[in-house]
């Protein structure tokens, strides 16, 4: 399921989203699966990984179910954690949101909290209690952006106001990332993928709310979306060439 405030964020930075069908993938053999995935992303210029009510399965990361944790979608899992790593591998413009910033760690090989408010010391990261979407989407808690990374190189700022609305959040980064910005409780809330050759970059905020009246949401989109040209112009060129 896709919301319209992903579609509509999409289209106010020029780009066209194609809803992608999470397949039943014990119709499939991992061979013809792989293949699928490959045709498919071949066709696209980036892949957003959306914020979702359900939760990355704790089988996934060899972990006990929290009695908190009660909302899977192990067919999105199959699929979303297959993307990952097909994007990167073809430099395809990678941004993950909410539920796509903690599969990006999962597909990695991180580790989730599946309630970080029962964890000593840490806030309370859920969805706020408001009587319109708009107190749901208020700015909660700062996140500290790292100097000199993926993120720093998208917003000049060192700090920025964020919103939270996730029960879960990163436990052990996953090889191969970096963390891009922290919570005042240490939290990861921003990843990018060390070495990528294309923007590989997931937050675990909402960004597609509001985002042209937020500069540092705005710079996220802006920079994904910049990426999805560049990649459609290498993509044409290549065509052209054969």
């Amino acid at each position: 399921m896709v919301t319209d405030k992903y579609l509509q964020a999409l289209y106010r930075y020029g780009v066209t989203p194609v809803i992608l069908p999470v397949l039943a993938v014990d119709m499939l053999t991992p061979e013809q699966r792989a293949a699928e995935t490959t045709a498919l992303l071949s066709r696209l210029d980036g892949l957003m990984l959306t914020g979702s009510y359900t939760n990355v399965s704790p089988d996934r990361y060899s972990a006990e179910r929290a009695p908190e944790n009660t909302r899977d979608d192990l067919l999105r899992d199959e699929e979303a954690l297959c993307w990952v790593h097909e994007a990167v591998r073809h430099a395809l413009p990678l941004f993950g949101i909410c539920r796509g910033f903690q599969e990006m760690n999962v597909a990695f090989g991180g580790t989730l909290h599946q309630a970080v408010q029962t964890l000593p010391g840490m806030l309370d990261h859920r969805e706020p209690s408001a009587d319109n979407m708009a107190g749901h989407y208020a700015p909660s808690h700062k996140v500290k952006i790292r100097p000199g990374g993926a993120l720093a190189a998208l917003y000049s700022g060192e700090h920025s106001e964020v919103n939270s609305l996730h029960q879960q959040g990163i436990d052990q980064l996953g090889p191969g990332l970096d963390a891009e910005a922290w919570a005042p409780d240490g939290l990861i809330e921003a990843i990018s993928v060390r070495d990528a050759a294309a923007f590989a970059l997931a937050v675990q905020w909402h960004p597609e709310w509001r985002s042209k009246d937020h500069p540092f949401y705005d710079a996220l989109f802006e920079g994904f979306a910049t990426a999805c040209r560049q990649h459609r112009t290498q993509r044409a060129a290549q065509l052209d060439a054969c």
